[in-house]
Protein backbone atom coordinates (compact mmCIF):
# COMPACT_ATOMS: atom_id res chain seq x y z
CA UNK A 1 0.00 0.00 0.00
CA UNK A 2 1.22 3.03 -1.00
CA UNK A 3 0.40 6.68 1.34
CA UNK A 4 0.74 9.83 -0.55
CA UNK A 5 2.81 12.42 1.47
CA UNK A 6 2.33 15.29 -1.56
CA UNK A 7 1.00 18.61 0.25
CA UNK A 8 -2.39 19.99 -0.39
CA UNK A 9 -3.58 23.50 -0.33
CA UNK A 10 -5.41 24.31 2.47
CA UNK A 11 -9.37 24.29 1.03
CA UNK A 12 -9.55 28.06 1.17
CA UNK A 13 -10.52 30.59 -1.59
CA UNK A 14 -10.97 34.26 -2.18
CA UNK A 15 -14.49 35.82 -3.01
CA UNK A 16 -14.48 38.61 -5.07
CA UNK A 17 -15.28 40.98 -2.09
CA UNK A 18 -11.69 39.26 -0.61
CA UNK A 19 -13.47 37.56 1.57
CA UNK A 20 -11.66 34.24 2.55
CA UNK A 21 -14.11 31.43 2.36
CA UNK A 22 -13.91 27.92 3.60
CA UNK A 23 -14.01 24.51 1.27
CA UNK A 24 -17.40 24.93 -1.02
CA UNK A 25 -18.97 27.43 1.46
CA UNK A 26 -19.21 30.80 1.84
CA UNK A 27 -17.89 30.67 5.38
CA UNK A 28 -15.49 33.12 6.13
CA UNK A 29 -12.38 31.95 7.68
CA UNK A 30 -12.64 34.14 10.48
CA UNK A 31 -15.30 32.40 11.84
CA UNK A 32 -13.71 28.99 11.82
CA UNK A 33 -10.53 30.57 12.76
CA UNK A 34 -12.84 32.95 16.01
CA UNK A 35 -13.81 29.54 17.03
CA UNK A 36 -10.86 27.97 17.42
CA UNK A 37 -9.52 30.67 18.98
CA UNK A 38 -12.24 30.47 21.75
CA UNK A 39 -12.00 26.86 22.17
CA UNK A 40 -14.25 25.29 20.18
CA UNK A 41 -12.91 21.31 18.35
CA UNK A 42 -13.31 21.27 15.15
CA UNK A 43 -15.96 18.50 15.90
CA UNK A 44 -17.50 21.29 17.11
CA UNK A 45 -16.97 23.52 14.48
CA UNK A 46 -18.71 21.16 11.77
CA UNK A 47 -21.42 20.90 14.31
CA UNK A 48 -22.37 24.91 13.89
CA UNK A 49 -21.32 25.11 10.51
CA UNK A 50 -23.04 21.78 9.18
CA UNK A 51 -21.90 22.61 5.26
CA UNK A 52 -18.27 22.26 6.37
CA UNK A 53 -15.96 18.89 6.68
CA UNK A 54 -14.30 17.69 9.00
CA UNK A 55 -11.21 17.44 6.88
CA UNK A 56 -11.61 21.20 5.92
CA UNK A 57 -12.25 22.67 9.30
CA UNK A 58 -8.68 20.58 10.47
CA UNK A 59 -7.13 21.09 7.20
CA UNK A 60 -7.94 25.01 8.08
CA UNK A 61 -6.95 24.67 11.16
CA UNK A 62 -3.58 23.20 10.71
CA UNK A 63 -2.94 26.93 8.19
CA UNK A 64 -3.81 29.04 10.78
CA UNK A 65 -1.05 26.94 12.98
CA UNK A 66 1.50 27.24 10.39
CA UNK A 67 0.84 30.40 9.17
CA UNK A 68 -0.62 32.31 12.44
CA UNK A 69 1.21 35.53 11.54
CA UNK A 70 -0.21 35.78 7.98
CA UNK A 71 -3.57 34.79 9.12
CA UNK A 72 -4.05 37.37 12.00
CA UNK A 73 -2.68 40.29 9.24
CA UNK A 74 -5.62 38.93 7.30
CA UNK A 75 -8.08 38.95 10.14
CA UNK A 76 -6.92 42.84 11.74
CA UNK A 77 -7.59 43.94 7.99
CA UNK A 78 -10.80 42.49 7.82
CA UNK A 79 -11.68 44.30 11.80
CA UNK A 80 -10.15 47.55 10.29
CA UNK A 81 -12.64 47.19 7.19
CA UNK A 82 -15.62 45.97 9.19
CA UNK A 83 -14.66 49.07 11.31
CA UNK A 84 -14.73 51.32 8.18
CA UNK A 85 -17.99 50.04 7.19
CA UNK A 86 -19.63 50.22 9.83
CA UNK A 87 -18.66 53.91 10.44
CA UNK A 88 -20.12 55.01 7.18
CA UNK A 89 -22.94 52.99 7.64
CA UNK A 90 -23.61 55.54 11.15
CA UNK A 91 -23.16 58.52 9.10
CA UNK A 92 -25.44 57.72 6.70
CA UNK A 93 -27.97 56.16 9.90
CA UNK A 94 -27.41 59.81 11.28
CA UNK A 95 -27.85 61.03 7.88
CA UNK A 96 -31.27 59.86 7.12
CA UNK A 97 -32.72 60.63 10.97
CA UNK A 98 -31.99 64.41 9.89
CA UNK A 99 -33.70 63.96 6.95
CA UNK A 100 -36.42 62.16 8.30
CA UNK A 101 -36.75 64.55 10.93
CA UNK A 102 -36.72 67.51 8.38
CA UNK A 103 -39.41 65.79 6.30
CA UNK A 104 -42.06 65.19 9.61
CA UNK A 105 -41.59 68.76 10.33
CA UNK A 106 -42.54 69.89 6.74
CA UNK A 107 -45.25 67.76 6.81
CA UNK A 108 -46.57 68.78 10.09
CA UNK A 109 -46.07 72.90 8.98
Amino acid sequence: MTVSLAAEAPPIRREISGTLCVGNTRIALEHIVDDFKGGATPEQIVEEYESLTLADVYAVITHYLRHRDEVEDYLAERERIAAAAEARSAGRNADLAGLRARLLARQRA
